[in-house]
């Protein structure tokens, strides 16, 4: 008699542990239900703050990688009125700039607004730096257009063109350093012919057209006259000589189909000039 109470007894326990834990499920279903299909009806996804802020930094990241659109204003600001001048050429004038956050760069003004090549060189340098990024190449920040200016802003380079070094009266560089340069400089022109989506053709190779940051690690500069093209035209028909007397191609001064092999030209008469320095 004793031993059936006794199993009556389990039996009543187990049945009362599966009814609570029935009602326990349905309550969860019910107030997971509740809180999705609050607000209008619509679906509440749980907050995760963590993944939130990481993926906002993320795209931040990406949005900062873009080219900014700076305002005369801010340019002059950052350059103290354009009153630090590092260099000029033919087509502008380039200038120190300190920005409110400490970081360092150059202004590139483009003289005459109005004039066509000023304008074909602002949207070669767009076209091209403004949608490639290689340690080899410098970094092109933003830009500024408006109806007196048109600027570009790159990252500094603290020392200078390979061409004060080679040409001037400054320091010469040891010879390890001059062969990593034009190994670095190599590395940059082989990402523009053979890694971007379209080949870019510089056209311009030259010493004072490769640029040296702090570490003295080279950067190609000055896509002014750099063109695009598709890998499947190997040659290119041009209206006009293009690049510098002693390092251009021949053929950029003839009546020719031209390919990008005319870099390749560019880049060897850099070398003599660095192995006869």
């Amino acid at each position: 008699m004793s031993s059936t109470d006794g199993g009556a007894d389990y039996t009543g326990i187990y049945v009362a542990i599966i009814v609570v834990g029935v009602v326990v499920k349905v309550a969860i279903v019910i107030c997971v239900c509740r809180q999705r299909f609050k607000n209008k009806g619509g679906p509440v996804r749980p907050a995760i703050p963590f993944l939130t802020i990481t993926i906002d930094k993320f795209l931040n990241d990406i949005e900062r990688e873009k080219p900014i659109r700076f305002t005369d204003q801010q340019l002059r600001i950052a350059t103290d009125n354009y009153s630090n001048l590092l260099g000029s050429g033919g087509f502008g004038a380039v200038y120190k700039g300190i920005f409110s956050n400490g970081k360092m760069v150059a202004v590139k003004v483009l003289y005459g607004s109005n004039d066509k090549r000023i304008q074909e060189q602002f949207m070669a340098e767009m076209g091209t730096l403004g949608r490639v990024h290689h340690f080899n190449l410098v970094r092109l920040y933003g830009f500024c257009l408006e109806r007196n200016l048109i600027a570009l802003v790159y990252e500094y380079m603290g020392n200078g063109s390979l061409d004060r070094y080679l040409f001037k009266e400054i320091k010469a560089l040891e010879f390890e350093k001059l062969h990593e340069i034009a190994v670095g400089t190599a590395r940059g022109i082989a990402y523009l012919h053979e890694e971007c989506q379209q080949r870019i053709i510089h056209y311009d190779i030259k010493p004072g057209n490769i640029l040296l940051d702090m570490n003295f690690n080279p950067k190609v500069a000055d896509f002014g006259l750099a063109k695009l093209c598709n890998r499947d035209n190997t040659h290119i028909t041009m209206t006009g000589g293009r690049g510098t007397p002693g390092y251009a191609a021949p053929e950029l001064w003839m009546p020719f189909p031209v390919t990008h092999k005319c870099d390749v030209y560019s880049f060897g008469m850099l070398l003599f000039e660095i192995i006869g320095k």
